[in-house]
């Protein structure tokens, strides 16, 4: 196999592993890295309705990475909607991801209690529900985070963080201080939304809310 046949197929293999991701950044990439190599193998071999359809995917990749990264912390294109601890969306959401909850998290996490203090949140793109954000009132003024998932599609976003820049909503739950379990934290997902490493774990002021 000559190494022009290796540039082929290296092409192919990369959009076919493409399609099997699930994280939407991640396909992107990978798709038009594959699109990219198939149009260069395919106007060497002279194939040109085939190097011009890789052409035209690649164009297309290009234009949606552009897009999702321009979106990626523009607080226009997701929402954060509060609901009830014990709403029956919210149940149904936890209940449909367990099992990638618990993977994501390394424990199992469940609905809330009916009754349980603190706020749930859910993080929303258009009416697609994109993330979840439980925290417990400690007392005292202090918020623990018990959960702060992402579905797949969207963890390269990571736009949970869109619920910490509303620091108004957690103001107005009497929260002072947002707490968090540094067990598989995400280092530079917690700093980035305003945690810092403190003793026993993670913290973060709550900004006042506007008046």
């Amino acid at each position: 196999m000559g190494w022009l046949e290796v540039v082929g197929w290296t092409g192919s293999v990369l959009v076919v592993v493409s399609l099997m991701q699930a994280r939407v950044l991640r396909f992107r990439v990978m798709n038009l890295a594959g699109a990219a190599i198939a149009t260069v193998y395919n106007a060497v071999i002279e194939v040109w309705p085939f190097a011009a359809m890789n052409g035209a995917i690649a164009v297309i990749d290009v234009y949606w990475l552009v897009r999702l990264l321009r979106e990626r912390h523009d607080d226009r294109a997701y929402g954060v909607v509060e609901v009830a601890r014990d709403d029956a969306y919210l149940a149904h959401v936890l209940a449909v991801h367990a099992d990638d909850i618990a993977q994501f998290r390394g424990t199992p996490t469940g609905a809330p209690a009916p009754g349980d203090a603190g706020a749930a949140f859910l993080v929303v793109r258009g009416d697609e529900t994109v993330g979840v954000v439980l925290v417990s009132d400690e007392g005292g003024g202090v918020g623990r985070v018990d959960l702060d998932w992402v579905t797949p599609r969207f963890r390269d976003f990571t736009p949970g963080e869109f619920v910490y820049r509303r620091s108004g909503v957690f103001a107005a739950h009497g929260l002072r201080r947002l707490v968090t379990s540094p067990v598989r934290a995400d280092r530079e997902y917690l700093e980035r939304v305003g945690f810092r490493q403190a003793a026993g774990g993670w913290e973060r002021e709550v900004e006042p809310a506007a008046a």
